[in-house]
């Protein structure tokens, strides 16, 4: 996530929340949430939300002021919360991958195909609505430039997924884009208009063919040891989509030094991506 001075804004395994000059490489803590910080949003006026997977939806205000804004809806604790955006009349878009699993075992979630993701509105006077449930590991955000509508990935679903604000089709949702040749993560909206997809690994074979079965016979896969079950194979991947679902942007590299990317900054035609087990942030140009 880009700051309004163009810092870089990322969250860290230990709570921290960063500020990142990209042109220096300089890096200052901003707060620490006492969690594990996941989705982040930036706005103009300097506050920055977090999506907290312990904690639940905080904001950060200038001074360093850390609030929770929302830790349980309709009396159940907010669990995994994932990713975030906010409008500009102050409405806060935000997911939950899951009801089930924590950070630490989304390969649970994702084996057994829970379908428990939610993504949520939260007005500007604090009520919270579930705008739509059933989600395949509900994860990044994107909301359109023209406000009409908010775009969710479902990682597990290997899909997007738009949910309608306003127009004819408002209050509906439609699939933007479907059979993702991999996972997608952490969504982005770039300086370019598209929607920026990181995808931290591709589809793996094994998981293809549980999908069928029932979620019983799944689960007895996340009880087996560790090494028996599926791994994220090591890539750098991310994709850019138009609107219409349509793909502009494949690019892919071998994952030697870097890999599983879950986060991407598109900014005139620079790619900046974080990772979920890397310690730094990678650096690229759109070709």
């Amino acid at each position: 996530m880009l700051s309004p001075d163009g810092r870089i804004i990322a969250g860290i395994a230990d709570g921290a929340i960063l500020s990142i000059d990209p042109a220096t490489g300089g890096v200052r803590e901003l707060a620490n949430t006492g969690g594990r910080p996941l989705g982040l949003h930036a706005d103009a006026d300097g506050r920055v939300l977090i999506c907290d997977v312990e904690r639940g939806l905080l904001e950060l205000d200038t001074d360093g002021t850390l609030t929770v804004l929302v830790d349980e809806i309709d009396g159940e604790p907010l669990r995994f919360a994932s990713n975030v955006v906010r409008d500009a009349d102050g409405t806060i878009y935000f997911s939950a991958s899951s009801r089930r699993y924590s950070l630490d075992e989304y390969m649970g979630d994702i084996l057994e195909h829970s379908g428990t993701g939610r993504l949520f509105r939260r007005d500007p006077a604090g009520e919270v609505r579930t705008l739509m449930d059933d989600l395949q590991f509900a994860n990044g955000l994107v909301l359109a430039p023209d406000r009409s509508s908010v775009v969710v990935a479902e990682t597990g679903g290997y899909r997007l997924t738009r949910y309608w604000l306003s127009g004819p089709k408002a209050g509906t949702w439609e699939r933007l884009i479907e059979n993702l040749p991999g996972f997608p993560d952490n969504l982005g909206l770039g300086s370019d208009g598209l929607i920026w997809i990181t995808l931290p690994s591709p589809r793996n074979p094994l998981l293809d063919r549980l999908l069928p079965l029932p979620g019983m016979l799944r689960r007895i896969v996340w009880t087996l040891p560790s090494w028996v079950q599926p791994k994220p194979a090591r890539t750098v991947w991310v994709m850019a989509v138009d609107f219409a679902g349509e793909v502009v942007h494949d690019l892919q590299v071998e994952g030697t030094d870097y890999s599983m990317v879950t986060g991407v900054v598109e900014q005139d035609g620079v790619l900046y991506l974080g990772s979920l087990t890397e310690r730094a942030v990678a650096v690229s140009r759109v070709p």
